[in-house]
Parts: structure tokens; sequence; C-alpha cells
């Protein structure tokens, strides 16, 4: 590269805005349709099982009987499957990720019995 066309990108680089971002000050926003962490509203919930049926990493869990649903999120690929399949769309998808972990651990959600 000869030395004036050196010059002229240093000038220029010099003037212009940085290209990267400050991250940790300021982050980037999702875009539309993120996948991110998939959430239960378990209050919602009827048990049926079809979104572990559908769960193409057998990430899923549902216990009728116990009225209990778990995810291991080390299995789960974020495709979403569960998500379409709900009947009563009480599964959402965030568009935050999870955080960073390094033990493996499996959420579980259970839902207080019905007062009778």
């Amino acid at each position: 590269m000869p030395f004036p066309k050196i010059i002229k990108l240093v000038l220029r680089s010099a003037v212009s805005k940085p290209a990267t971002r400050l991250y940790p000050a300021r982050q980037r926003e999702n875009i539309l349709n993120t996948r991110g962490a998939i959430q239960n509203r378990i209050d919602q919930c009827i048990f049926c099982g079809i979104c572990a049926q559908k769960c193409p990493a057998d990430a899923l869990k549902v216990s009728r009987p116990d009225k209990q649903w778990s995810i291991d999120r080390f299995r789960c690929v974020v495709c979403g499957a569960c998500v379409w399949a709900c009947p009563k769309k009480c599964l959402d998808m965030m568009p935050d990720y999870t955080s960073p972990a390094t033990q493996k651990s499996v959420d579980h959600y259970n839902r207080k019995p019905d007062p009778e």
C-alpha cells in the first residue's frame, strides 16, 4: 500500500466514529424474532406433554400427576418447536439469552395445588 493511501486512511479513521461499540456500557438491542431462553407461565400450563414430544433434543420433561415441568438448558437447542406446539400458548421465547453456566442444571417449575 503506497504511503499516501495510508495517510489518507489514518486521517479518515481519526475523524470518524469508532467502528466498535463500548460493550458493557452500551449493549446491542436484540433483533426481531431473536431466539433466547424459554419461559413457562406455569399457572396456564395444562401439562399435556405436547411440548416434550415435539422437542428434538429431549430437553423437556412433563409430569402430569406431579404438575411439574422441567427444562434442561444444556440440552435445549433453542429451536422453538415447543413454543409453536403448545396448545395453551403458555411457553414464550424470551429475547434474552440464558446466562453462562459452568455446571449442569435443570430448571423445575411446579404448580401449586389447587385449593379445594
